[in-house]
């Protein structure tokens, strides 16, 4: 009657891929879960890491809660009692790395493996898609790795297919990480409702230069791919900024930049030899702006991993 749950964290859209690709990189959620007995219809949620910026929030707004409501209802199953969650993350809160997307993930997983539902994580990325309304941050999170995910009405998908991407070993993901926060209400909020024909033939030349560019590192095709034209020109002002990091992250070598997820965080897509000084020139142009951040060069991630019979304290 007791779990442990690991959830990376994600970057999204990589540009030309908005709300269908993302890739697990190595900054997790750890959350360790037990049945206590009691017949409390409310869980108990200890936070930490990160998660100690939400203080005493009530449990029933919390999105580990919402994942153990979706589970549940997906297998028609009922919500358990005497639930305790240990919840504690090293992924920045409202900065475009899921941390939210994340915490639906773990606790939907936590519902499957403590009450048996037998959902699995195809299942679990399915559910959880469809309360998010893409699946670009959630398939990665539990599939691993670089993945695009696509609405279907085939028969057995429960609403998405999804399908791994290849990302080529000299491709090298590097992250730079304010201090601010963004509202990704607000950046939706900025997206215009339609977009020109001529708008959307460029996005989907750019969509297929990503997945080609990511499995060849080749530099123009990911130089084509992350300059988006579908979302980012209309974000792009919300973020202090963005043209100075962008440029430094080009000026040191990339062959990109452009938003993770709805940012805060800039992603950037290098040469693995030029990598740690992309995030160094990421974090400078930031600096010289009075703006604290952190230049990080991930590591693509495995999917969520639970562990039976961990104790939750």
């Amino acid at each position: 009657m007791r779990v442990h749950v690991r959830v990376p964290c994600s970057t999204s859209n990589l540009g030309a891929g908005f709300d269908c690709v993302g890739v697990a990189l190595d900054r997790w959620l750890d959350v360790e879960a037990a049945l206590d007995g009691t017949a409390r219809a409310t869980p108990t949620i200890v936070r930490a890491g990160t998660l100690a910026a939400l203080g005493d929030a009530p449990a029933e707004d919390d999105l580990l809660w919402r994942g153990v409501q979706l589970a549940c209802g997906a297998a028609r199953a009922p919500l358990p009692d005497g639930l305790l969650l240990r919840a504690t993350s090293a992924i920045p809160v409202a900065r475009g790395l899921g941390s939210s997307a994340a915490a639906l993930v773990a606790g939907a997983l936590v519902a499957d493996a403590l009450l048996g539902l037998g959902l699995g994580p195809r299942r679990v990325a399915a559910i959880t898609a469809t309360e998010e309304g893409h699946p670009d941050n959630v398939a990665p999170m539990l599939l691993g790795g670089a993945v695009l995910g696509v609405p279907t009405d085939a028969p057995g998908c429960d609403g998405w297919s999804f399908a791994p991407l290849d990302v080529h070993p000299d491709v090298a993901i590097v992250v730079g990480i304010p201090t601010f926060e963004t509202s990704t209400r607000a950046m939706r909020a900025a997206l215009p409702a339609e977009v020109p024909h001529r708008t959307s033939v460029v996005a989907a030349s750019k969509g297929a230069a990503l997945v080609r560019g990511l499995a060849s590192a080749d530099a123009a095709l990911l130089a084509h791919a992350l300059d988006d034209v579908v979302h980012v020109p209309w974000r792009r002002a919300l973020i202090p900024g963005y043209d100075a990091v962008v440029a430094g992250a080009l000026g040191a070598g990339a062959w990109g930049a452009t938003l993770s997820g709805a940012g805060s965080s800039l992603l950037a897509l290098a040469p693995r030899g030029r990598a740690a000084a992309v995030a160094d020139a990421m974090r400078t142009a930031w600096a010289a702006l009075a703006i604290e951040a952190e230049g990080w060069v991930a590591t693509v991630a495995p999917g969520a991993a639970v562990t039976p019979g961990v104790a939750a304290g």
